[in-house]
Order: C-alpha cells, then structure tokens, then sequence
C-alpha cells in the first residue's frame, strides 16, 4: 500500500488537498469518489516533487549508513511526539496527524502511511512492520506490547529514552576519537606532499653538484623517488587490498573472526566490549519493562548487536534459557561477559528486578566508555603529534 497526494473539489467547500492510502493511484480515486469528491490531481507522495527537491540526497544514499541514521533519527523523534500526544489522552490517528504536520518528504509520507493504516484498523504495530526501513525489530515490539497492555505512550516513551541515550554515548565516543583521526590524515597528507613535490625540488640542485649525500638524505630521495615514480602501484595495492578486505568481510566466519579480534585488543578491546555490553543492557531492560519475557528480550537484544561475538553468546544464553536453565550460569560458560556482568544478571534474576539492574549496570558502564574514550584520545594525540613533527623534522 501507497501514500497518495491529491487535489480535489468539494461541493460546497471548494478545492482541496490530502493525502490517501492505496494499492494504486486507480483505487485511490475511487475511495476520493466514493467521497464524493471531483479529483483534478493525484500523485504517489514518495515521487512528489517536494520529495524529490528536499530529498534528493537520501534518495541517492537511502542504502547508506548515513541515510540509515536520518532515518533513525526521525523515527526516534516520531515516538517521542507520539508518546507526548498519546500520554495527554489524544487519539493515535489524531496524533500520527499532528505528528505528521511536524516532518516533510519522505518521512512524512511514512507517518501518513501509518495513519491511513491505522485508521482502516492496524494497529500501530502492524502498521510499523510494513516499513521495515523505518521502523526496526525492537521499535515494533515494543508498540505491540504496549498497544496490548493498554500503556502505548509509555512504552513509546521507553524506547525513544532508550534511543537516545544510545546515540549519546555513541557521539561521545565519536567525539574523542575525531581529534586523532584528524591528526593522523594530516600526518599521512602532509608526507605525501612533502615527499612527492618538496623534497624533489631541494634535492634536484644538490644532485646536480654531485655531491656525496649523507645516509638520511639518500633514504628520503629513495622513497621520494619511489613514491613520484610507483604511485600508480601504491594505488592499486591499497585498492585491491580493499577489495579484498571488503569480499572477506562478506564472509560470517570472517567477521566473526574479526570482531574476536577486536574484543581482544589492548584498550580499544575492553571499549569496543562495554559499549555493546551498555547496548544489550539498555535494550533488555526497555524490552522487560514493556512486559517483554525474558527469553524473547534475548532475541531481540541478539539482532541489535552488532558485533557477533556477543551475538552468538546470547544465543546460547537465549537456548539456555529456553530449556530452563539460569542465564547467568549461561552467561559465565560464554565467556564472552565480563563477571560484573554475569553477577548483575544473577543477582537481577534472584530478585526478580533484572530491568533496574541493567539500568544500573548500563549507567556504570556508560561513564567507564565516556572516561576509557577520553583516555584513549588523551594518549593518542600527544602521540600522533609527535610521530608528525618526528617524520616532519626527519625530512628537514
């Protein structure tokens, strides 16, 4: 089903504008007839001209990382509005309307999407799962649960909370290692011109003379030399080393070696395995406030995370489980979690308030990732500015 633009005359009300949800733009003008109206101009609202001039860049990038978090983003701000609406007693049609006022392009035509859905009588759930670009696993989850329950905005609530602060300490870790990152394009470009175009030129006047050259000089010139004269080779080599890199990478039993390794790294290791540890706990915890079982919260929190290790430990926590036994006994065996983890889970399980103690646990670990993040920043960039002025002063 379709989001329609139209323009049309009421009688006695003049020309007016909407949207219709519709199989196809025939069906649509039915309905529009059925209501009596006089169609001048019916469009698909995913091809409108607005959304082609406001997002013609997500268009091109929708497959992107980049378009996958706009998505995100106006998704998670769609479930706060809703929760808000929902939360001072206005009805969910109503609400999606008001909410769809709030956006443009193609998002917009996603919440009217809904709307039309859940006014022919979806839930809003339901309605959520026909736009899986949109709207992921857990989001639809948790609206089913609380549409079931009778507590929609608060669940709504939970999530968007939930949302949130997952790009909060995402964005925190982001920030502390831009500064490095920067540090160490400049190095690399700044040696490349160095030796590609300067050193050519001061060393030309010295050959000329035919002077002895000292060691230091002769290694410069040699890669100078090499750089002016194989730059298509090096090219070529990192190309096809990222090809080949990006084809193994395709492979499951690759990844999983490779995120393995990256568990095990010194200092960026324990990082990388608190950060999703902080996930996976906010996660669980949203899920089993929303009424979720535990063993369901475990599925879900398996599609969310990223790094597969950790996933395949919670599917054997999640079998474990299942067949009645304790998760944290599961969780221990895995030997994927460290044993703050596994004594949270024990301790939460025994008293049956494992939600409050993944809160706990995440906002621990959360202020450990921000502070390990800064750390590895402060010990990074005095480092890379060294190895620059050291490269630097050796081409001097």
């Amino acid at each position: 089903m379709a989001v329609f633009t139209y323009k049309a005359m009421e009688q006695g009300a003049g020309d007016i504008t909407g949207t219709i949800a519709a199989d196809t733009p025939r069906q649509a003008r039915q309905l529009l007839r059925q209501r009596g109206l006089v169609v001048r101009d019916i469009a698909d609202a995913g091809t409108s001209r607005s959304w082609r001039t406001i997002f013609r860049f997500d268009r091109t990038s929708r497959r992107s990382a980049i378009g996958h978090r706009i998505a995100r983003r106006q998704s998670t701000e769609l479930l706060r509005e809703l929760s808000t609406l929902l939360a001072v007693g206005m009805p969910l049609t109503e609400a999606l309307e008001t909410c769809g006022a709030q956006h443009r392009g193609r998002f917009h035509a996603s919440i009217l999407l809904l709307r039309d859905q859940v006014a022919s009588g979806a839930s809003l759930a339901g309605a959520m799962q026909k736009q899986p670009r949109v709207f992921d696993e857990l989001c639809i989850n948790i609206a089913e649960v609380g549409e079931d329950a009778g507590t929609l905005d608060t669940s709504l609530e939970r999530l968007a909370d939930f949302r949130e602060r997952s790009e909060q300490l995402r964005g925190r870790v982001a920030t502390a290692l831009i500064y490095p990152a920067i540090v160490t394009t400049t190095a690399v470009l700044c040696s490349i011109f160095l030796m590609t175009f300067v050193v050519p030129r001061i060393l030309e006047p010295l050959i000329e003379q035919g002077l002895p050259l000292p060691f230091p000089t002769r290694v410069v010139k040699g890669i100078s030399d090499f750089l002016v004269a194989w730059w298509w080779l090096i090219l070529s080599i990192a190309a096809g080393a990222v090809a080949a890199v990006t084809a193994l990478m395709r492979s499951l039993e690759m990844r999983r070696r490779w995120h393995g390794l990256l568990l095990r790294l010194p200092l960026l290791g324990d990082l990388i395995r608190k950060q999703a540890t902080v996930h996976i706990a906010i996660v669980m915890a949203t899920l089993l406030r929303s009424g979720i079982v535990l063993v369901r919260a475990l599925q879900i929190a398996q599609r969310t995370t990223s790094n597969l290790v950790l996933r395949e430990a919670l599917h054997r926590c999640e079998a474990t489980v299942a067949a009645g036994g304790d998760i944290a006994e599961a969780m221990r065996k895995t030997d994927a979690f460290g044993p703050l983890v596994v004594q949270v889970f024990a301790l939460g399980a025994q008293s049956g308030r494992l939600e409050d103690m993944l809160d706990r646990l995440a906002e621990s670990y959360e202020r450990q990732v921000s502070t390990a993040a800064a750390r590895l920043a402060a010990i990074l960039e005095p480092c890379l500015i060294i190895a620059l002025a050291l490269i630097v002063l050796f081409i001097v």
